[in-house]
């Protein structure tokens, strides 16, 4: 009798007892929304990327989620009109690439969850209130974008040792870019390197910066990794080429587009590792208690094409760090 007893008072606690939190409901579909600033056409290894985190996951699209995709074809403004209709869709969850998607996604509501990638500053941007501890809807990846701007820089000047004056290229439009220009400006004060700063709102003015870095007579150029500029890196490649200048890029995109260097983290990688918050917040955590992620690993990608076409010889110091070099 006791045995029996015992065993009806397990199952009544098991039949009442709580969803646990690591559980979905069986048979709910779950819709994501892809919100990114750039086009459909830039972002299809990314994509993929993070699919492939899904799968591993055990999330399928057409079994378990949906992925409700919304790109801004490098037009901020658009961000809230498109973050707006993904609401409206009542996706369960934003995925927001990159800080204007995350500012837009981060305007529109406080409810839903945000999980961002590739932010530049998320704690000065106001996107979490601390990496530890996110608070709020939105938690993610850290991809420090603005505490690259030194150690980029400095490989820059050790590629080209004799490299006294150097152009930025940014675009202040864009939260968190000042930051990041506040850091190389002070590793160009350490380094006795002249900065010139030169920003690009739009298209149209990608050109006449590059003109004034050749008759300011810079010896280099350190692109930023914003939205409107990643949309243009072929241009920006074939500008610095025409002009001469060596070029050191935030990112492998640029550096394959023909820019001579870029330091960063992989984004496939940083796509895929977003999908593990997706999952983690579609099964019952909140953004609030998931710390925010930041990467471990950079790559160095260099292209000797380039270095050939300026007639410059990378140091091997240089080169035998590089995780690809494209001949």
């Amino acid at each position: 009798m006791r045995r029996i007893g015992l065993a009806v008072v397990l199952t009544l606690a098991l039949a009442f007892a709580p969803v646990a939190a690591g559980s979905q409901e069986a048979g709910r579909i779950y819709r994501i929304g892809f919100l990114s600033p750039q086009s459909a056409a830039d972002f299809g290894p990314y994509v993929e990327a993070f699919r492939q985190g899904l799968r591993e996951l055990g999330d399928v699209e057409g079994q378990n989620i949906a992925i409700e995709f919304r790109y801004a074809d490098a037009r901020a403004d658009r961000l809230p009109d498109l973050v707006t209709e993904l609401i409206r869709s009542n996706v369960d969850i934003i995925l927001a690439v990159n800080n204007p998607a995350i500012a837009a996604a981060q305007r529109a509501t406080t409810t839903i969850p945000i999980v961002m990638v590739i932010p530049t500053d998320a704690v000065g941007s106001g996107f979490v209130a601390s990496l530890a501890r996110p608070g709020g809807n939105i938690t993610g990846l850290s991809i420090q974008f603005a505490e690259l701007g030194g150690k980029r820089l400095q490989l820059l000047r050790e590629a080209i040792p004799n490299v006294s004056r150097v152009a930025v290229l940014w675009d202040p439009s864009e939260p968190g870019r000042r930051e990041e220009v506040g850091v190389i400006e002070v590793a160009s004060r350490t380094s006795g390197v002249q900065l010139q700063l030169l920003e690009a709102r739009s298209f149209d003015e990608i050109g006449s910066a590059f003109a004034s870095m050749t008759r300011e007579r810079s010896g280099a150029v350190i692109v930023q990794g914003t939205s409107m500029l990643f949309g243009q890196r072929a241009r920006i490649a074939e500008q610095a080429a025409r002009r001469r200048l060596p070029s050191m890029c935030p990112g492998r995109e640029y550096t394959e587009a023909g820019c001579l260097m870029s330091y960063t983290v992989r984004f496939t990688d940083a796509l895929r590792r977003a999908a593990y918050y997706v999952d983690r917040i579609l099964k019952g955590a909140k953004p609030a208690d998931l710390p925010v992620e930041q990467p471990t690993k950079f790559e160095l990608v260099i292209n000797l094409k380039t270095a050939k076409a300026l007639g410059l010889t990378i140091p091997q110091s240089v080169l035998g760090r590089a995780d690809q070099v494209i001949e």
